[in-house]
């Protein structure tokens, strides 16, 4: 299963490892320095906000949806897959 993330972008379900939301990810000193030490450059999906950070297998990305918005899907998709 799929995942959208915002601007018509959408990530394998499988990958995800976590979703952050961005508020949070400010006041926490260990996300920041996860997210400074990142190789990788973030994806920016939102010209606007950036409400919540997927991290996947591979990316980072910036959304512009809620962070509980994206766990809810993710949690859809999870309760698909395992219905199958």
């Amino acid at each position: 299963m799929y995942i959208h993330l915002g601007d018509n972008f959408v990530i394998p379900s499988k990958e995800v490892v976590m979703i952050i939301d961005h508020q949070s990810s400010k006041t926490s000193g260990i996300v920041s320095e996860f997210l400074e030490k990142q190789q990788n450059q973030p994806v920016k999906l939102a010209n606007g906000e950036t409400k919540s950070i997927v991290v996947t297998t591979d990316k980072i990305y910036f959304s512009p949806l809620a962070s509980g918005t994206l766990k809810k899907r993710a949690k859809f998709s999870f309760d698909i897959e395992t219905a199958e």
